[in-house]
């Protein structure tokens, strides 16, 4: 297992909140835990984007999901989603990927759709895109990591956390991680609720983990 301490996996966290009905007094306590537990990023709807980015004034980055959590958006309507993000204070875009697409094998609409989010984004907002890794067969799971990156991502991410087929697991990120190799992120979201999990996703290769128990994790190291 890797050895790390508490600041190391902060800094690697994703500090979530993607609760639909979330409220303005959830989204300002995010915040405040985000702000305390020193984490990488916050993340939330678009629509909460302004308000977290206001709240927290630089301090942290604001992540925003884009065709969430379906994937099922057009690809302009993706872009045009990331732009608003972006506007509002996004600095890193979680980008669904279209998941028929991807089993279907039509990896030229994948691209497409990836690259008109990457177009919105200038090089200084961070692009992951969400493949539901659980849902794909391995070959699959490698042939959309390599698209993602050919089309200009800065991470591929295992799961939105939503899906039936299941969330992040070692084996996956193992595999995203050989896929990509060391200059491409990679995020593992979803189930990840202690610092068991979270490390040894570490251990496996992600760079980055999205979470929302992200203070159970941090006070289990």
């Amino acid at each position: 297992m890797t050895s790390v301490d508490r600041s190391d996996v902060a800094s690697l966290i994703d500090h979530t909140l993607l609760a639909p009905e979330a409220t303005n007094a959830d989204l300002d306590r995010l915040c405040q835990e985000g702000l305390d537990l020193e984490v990488a990023a916050v993340c939330v709807h678009p629509r909460h984007v302004g308000h977290v980015a206001a709240r927290l004034a630089g301090q942290i980055p604001v992540a925003s999901v884009v065709g969430f959590p379906s994937g099922a958006h057009r690809g302009d309507v993706k872009a045009a989603e990331a732009r608003v993000a972006i506007e509002d204070g996004a600095r890193e875009v979680d980008m669904v990927v279209s998941l028929g697409a991807v089993l279907d094998g039509r990896w030229a609409a994948v691209t497409s759709e990836i690259r008109a989010v990457r177009a919105v984004a200038p090089d200084s907002v961070v692009v992951k895109v969400i493949v539901e890794s659980a849902l794909l067969p391995d070959e699959a799971l490698v042939r959309v990591c390599e698209v993602a990156v050919t089309a200009g991502a800065d991470y591929v991410k295992t799961s939105t956390g939503f899906h039936p087929s299941g969330g992040a697991t070692v084996e996956a990120v193992r595999l995203m991680r050989a896929t990509v190799g060391p200059d491409i992120g990679v995020k593992a979201s979803g189930g990840i609720r202690d610092a068991t999990a979270a490390l040894a996703m570490i251990d496996a290769g992600a760079s980055r983990i999205g979470a929302s128990a992200t203070a159970a994790i941090l006070d289990g190291i």
